[in-house]
């Protein structure tokens, strides 16, 4: 089995796996390695352990070393050079007139080449930037457009809940999150309620999901014809979590309450968006 180590780049990113070679690496140790764009730093996140072959893509890269002093005052100057490569860039900006937003500037360890991630509506002739940033810097330049989520992730801040984002506190990748979830959850289709600051669908959507659907199983949906033991109804209102059902029975023509399991479905509904949910949901996912 092979032998690897764990590193990250970011303090909220993937794990890449690395051969330790000969080095005992203990977890939080800074290392050194070759990257697909070029000599990085980053933090072991674990030390040495074999793993199966099969959760590993083959060839391992094998850390160049453990970062050292001169290494880290490397990566100050670095911090150094993007605050100056970000104002420069955004003066270059407003001199060309280019409808785009600069939100990070990273130098990569070997200062091989200086990445600007930028949001912007539409897509962006960058060419002459690209030119003028290089005559000044010397390095290879490199421009990627992000979306907001990245955005979201890369600057941070405070959700609506009053904690810092999940994107930039702990989630390694971004979760698919639709407007179904929010149907099956029961919440507001409103757009202020289920959005959060990047104007994306909210990623805690996804946290509650499984436990919702399960209960979606065993719990008759509104508009699903019931046996109850006050005669047959349809069902006007569901809470999932409770087990309570309103339900309008048939002969009496009145409401009446009960738990999922005091009632037998005869023909279950489905729970479906409108046109005019989704049309008008669309671009929140």
């Amino acid at each position: 089995m092979p032998e690897i180590i764990g590193v990250r780049f970011k303090s909220v990113g993937k794990i890449y796996y690395f051969s330790p070679g000969e080095l005992e690496i203990e977890p939080g140790k800074s290392v050194i390695v070759e990257t697909a764009r070029g000599v990085e730093c980053g933090e072991a996140v674990f030390g040495n352990k074999n793993v199966d072959e099969s959760e590993i893509v083959a060839p391992l890269k094998e850390i160049i070393r453990i970062a050292t002093p001169d290494d880290f005052e490397q990566i100050k100057r670095n911090k150094v050079k993007e605050k100056e490569a970000f104002n420069i860039c955004e003066e270059k900006i407003a001199k060309l007139g280019l409808n785009m937003c600069l939100v990070e500037v990273e130098c990569t360890f070997d200062n091989s080449k200086l990445l600007f991630y930028f949001t912007s509506e539409n897509r962006v002739d960058f060419r002459e930037l690209v030119k003028e940033l290089a005559a000044i810097f010397h390095t290879r330049i490199e421009l990627r457009q992000i979306g907001v989520r990245d955005e979201a992730k890369m600057l941070g801040g405070l959700g609506i809940c009053g904690r810092p984002f999940c994107c930039s506190s702990f989630l390694g990748d971004f979760q698919p999150v639709s407007i179904k979830m929010a149907k099956e959850q029961s919440l507001s289709l409103n757009p202020s309620k289920i959005s959060g600051t990047c104007g994306r669908l909210m990623c805690c959507l996804k946290y509650e999901q499984d436990g919702y659907e399960e209960l979606l199983k065993i719990t008759p949906k509104v508009g699903a014809i019931v046996d109850t033991p006050s005669g047959r109804g349809t069902v006007t209102d569901a809470n999932l979590i409770s087990g309570k059902l309103h339900v309008k029975l048939e002969q009496t023509g009145g409401d009446a309450s009960f738990t999922r399991d005091q009632v037998k479905v005869i023909k279950d509904s489905v729970m479906r968006l409108s046109r005019e949910e989704i049309n008008a949901l669309k671009e929140l996912e």
